[in-house]
């Protein structure tokens, strides 16, 4: 009996010295991080348009097939892209170039031709030079206009938070190159 009580009580006596330690270091590191931040935190919201454009043919495409089934449905499931499209100011792709999408996208509906965007907007003029926002979401490519969520940025957009509205303005069905119009709102501090 006196050994079971001894156990429980150097059980008890490490359950709350580790517990406060823990909670004690675990709430300093918090206080001093949150403080650091709250400091310098002003929201902005910014609204952003350009053109991307996704360049499949030619000798130097833009985005390449990187994987996917050999036989594949009508709709292409399945087929996965690797993309480093330009970003323009204008429609046309000798427009001034802003920044650059890089990430991939895959066919990931059997019934219809929606995709799974996985990119980052690295922009590379004025303000926003070196900074970067990422986007992840599905985009139903023969919707008029698509929403995808912002999950982050970097630079000036860190933390950043919104939407991004695309607009296909041309599309070659031969070929499968694109020019879609982006208007991207965006929070961020």
């Amino acid at each position: 009996m006196a050994t079971i009580f001894s156990i429980y009580l150097l059980f008890t006596l490490y359950y709350i010295t580790f517990s406060t330690f823990y909670s004690t270091v675990s709430g300093i590191f918090c206080e001093e991080i949150s403080e650091g931040i709250a400091i310098k935190r002003v929201e902005k919201r910014s609204h952003l348009h350009f053109y991307f454009h996704d360049v499949i043919s030619g000798k130097k495409p833009s985005a390449v097939k990187i994987a996917g089934p050999p036989n594949s449905s009508a709709y292409g499931f399945g087929a996965t892209m690797m993309m480093d499209d330009a970003l323009t100011e204008g429609p046309e792709i000798s427009s001034k170039l802003v920044g650059r999408a890089q990430g991939m996208y895959a066919l990931t509906a059997q019934e219809d031709v929606s995709l799974l965007m996985v990119m980052n907007l690295a922009f590379i003029e004025g303000t926003y030079n070196g900074s970067s926002i990422s986007v992840v979401g599905r985009n139903p490519v023969f919707d008029d206009v698509r929403e995808m969520p912002i999950v982050g940025g970097s630079g000036v957009f860190r933390f950043g938070r919104g939407y991004a509205l695309a607009h296909t303005i041309w599309f070659d069905y031969n070929t499968g190159d694109a020019t879609v119009e982006y208007n991207v709102y965006v929070a961020h501090y």
